[in-house]
């Protein structure tokens, strides 16, 4: 799995206390035995994030792994859902926008619900001239305008958190990450534009599109303040947030605030987590793939802890108490505002 909670001991989810759950941000990337029954016993469903990235040994080149995603989504139609993905690599050629809208003709067609961007604008992707690529780049207008009229979404993350660019910080939600991909953690390369440059680039991309539905993944890289979230929440009618992966942000701020937060803008909120996998079964022994299959439960078990339950917590080294979200609430948040964004059944 990536982007791992770190889990406390926490009780199994009574039969009587589950929702039904989307986890709309998810990278399940290789066939597991055990998806059927582990999925439909939590009465969930997921949606197959596409991350496309610099080839690891030449940087012109992109890697992805929408294929096997696709066969994923083919094999178990009733648990997958599809979101294709977009870099800027190769924007100064005039034919750029074209290419990426004839792409992604076909990848709805295969499936996809949404569209995602990624922290390469901004923090990676530079064009011809060495200038990083913002999201806001004009060049990239006709892709916006045509996933407008298509009624795709683009799920945005843009920027990381704000801890990216200070110095590692052991009590940080985000020391282990930043300690295994020193390449993101931003203090460590000046050249690259301040948080500040990168969310004011996403703001006015937003702003510039109103009738593009926007969903800023990761509490929108502002998950270190929910009154930061608010704001733009205030400002920008057409946007949602999703959770995954910031839940140790959120556990750092008092519980109290950020209920309010999640009851005030209940139909704005999506639940995701950023779990995933990229070894083959085939590699793993059976005692590694029941241990998997444990802590892939018990992660999940430990933010619905989280977000219905007063219960004490640990997530990611952040201790602090559950939110204990009304029911109502948490059905907005686990799969209606999904199903209204995406036009799921």
């Amino acid at each position: 799995m990536t982007n791992k909670e770190t889990a406390n001991d926490v009780a199994v989810i009574p039969e009587s206390d589950k929702v039904e759950i989307i986890d709309v941000h998810s990278h399940f990337q290789k066939d597991r035995d055990y998806f059927i029954d582990f999925m439909k016993n939590r009465k969930m469903k997921t949606i197959l994030v596409d991350v496309a990235k610099h080839n690891a040994t030449d940087s012109t080149k992109i890697e992805r792994s929408w294929d096997e995603y696709v066969a994923l989504a083919e094999k178990y139609p009733d648990l997958f859902w599809l979101c294709s993905s977009l870099m800027g690599l190769g924007i100064d050629e005039p034919d750029f926008a074209q290419k990426e809208i004839e792409r992604f003709k076909k990848e709805i067609a295969q499936g996809a619900r949404m569209v995602k961007v990624w922290k390469n604008f901004g923090m990676v992707t530079k064009d011809n001239s060495g200038k990083y690529i913002q999201i806001d780049d004009p060049r990239l207008q006709p892709i916006w305008d045509y996933l407008k009229q298509q009624n795709i979404p683009v799920m945005a993350h843009i920027a990381e958190p704000i801890q990216a660019w200070r110095p590692l910080n052991p009590n940080s939600p985000h020391f282990g990450y930043y300690s295994d991909h020193p390449e993101y953690h931003a203090y460590n390369f000046p050249k690259i534009p301040s948080y500040e440059t990168i969310i004011a680039a996403r703001d006015n991309w937003i702003s510039k599109n109103p009738d593009l539905q926007i969903l800023c993944a990761h509490i929108g890289s502002m998950s270190h303040d929910v009154d930061m979230v608010a704001k733009r929440l205030d400002n920008y009618p057409n946007i949602k947030v999703e959770l995954a992966a910031r839940f140790g942000d959120l556990a750092t701020q008092d519980s109290k605030k950020v209920r309010a937060f999640m009851e005030k803008y209940q139909d704005r909120i999506l639940f995701g987590t950023d779990f995933g996998n990229s070894t083959n079964q085939s590699d793993l022994t059976a005692e590694e793939l029941t241990r998997e299959k444990e802590d892939l439960a018990s992660d999940y078990n430990l933010l619905h802890t989280y977000l219905s339950t007063s219960d004490s917590v640990l997530i990611r080294g952040q201790s602090n108490v559950g939110l204990s979200l009304p029911k109502e609430v948490l059905e907005k948040i686990y799969v209606t505002n999904a199903k209204s964004l995406l036009k799921l059944k």
